[in-house]
């Protein structure tokens, strides 16, 4: 279902993802190390329930990660991420999870307004409220939802912690600093691992700052990629280092 939903920056998705983990934390404890405990989240504090789908046998796109359906408080997961059969999906598996609840979180409230009352009635089809295709151009009600699953999984606090233990400082790592030699071992190594292929200067830059993410990935449970633009986003990571007044 097509639903218009308000303006929301980063700012306000942040603190919106905050404020489900400090009401999370009152009831079962705070959060105070990584991974962030979504499934209790979801299950425990939000009332929802997951399960997994056939999402190509069900909608007839094999590109469906996710969906949610409000008034059965259930969040449907394409079984190609089941992290049991497939261990190496579980950080988009939990990615996935994260934007389910964001669109519960950010979206149920508008899609109610907007006549989603109807699926209430006895003997009218289920279906869900959102389905989110990894093809489509990300709508502002899908870039809202995948921001919000950042911010769950990967809440600042704990990620400047984590930076620092692993860093062992607070300063940022620039791409542009890394020397040749380290970053094509980096990116042989990448290559050998995902399958050899052509990359452009931009995905080779994402490989080897993906490289370096890996292990906050590991501690965060989350992909590699979601780790890498977190870190992005935070200034952790940057592609060259900005020039200041002393250089």
């Amino acid at each position: 279902m097509s639903v218009e939903v308000p303006f929301l920056n980063k700012t306000a998705i942040e603190a919106e993802a905050d404020f489900l983990l400090a009401e999370f934390g009152k009831v079962h404890g705070a959060v105070v190390a990584p991974p962030v405990p979504l499934d209790e989240i979801i299950e425990l504090h939000l009332g929802l329930y997951s399960d997994f789908l056939d999402m190509n046998a069900e909608f007839g796109h094999g590109d469906i990660h996710g969906a949610i359906f409000f008034h059965e408080k259930k969040i449907a997961v394409d079984m190609q991420f089941d992290p049991k059969l497939y261990p190496n999906k579980r950080g988009r598996y939990r990615f996935t999870l994260g934007h389910e609840t964001g669109h519960w979180c950010l979206h149920r409230k508008h899609f109610l307004r907007r006549g989603g009352e109807q699926f209430l009635f006895e003997g009218v089809p289920s279906k869900p409220d959102f389905v989110c295709r990894s093809s489509e151009k990300k709508k502002p009600v899908e870039w809202q939802a995948d921001t919000f699953a950042a911010y769950l999984l990967m809440p600042r606090t704990l990620m400047k912690d984590a930076w620092e233990q692993w860093r062992g400082e607070v300063g940022a790592i620039a791409l542009s600093e890394i020397d040749d030699a380290r970053k094509q071992k980096i990116l042989t190594a990448e290559l050998l691992r995902r399958g050899s292929m052509e990359l452009t200067a931009e995905a080779q830059e994402n490989v080897i700052l993906e490289h370096l993410s890996r292990p906050l990935a590991e501690q965060f449970d989350v992909s590699a990629l979601a780790m890498r633009i977190r870190l992005e986003d935070l200034g952790f990571l940057v592609r060259k280092k900005e020039a200041s007044l002393f250089d």
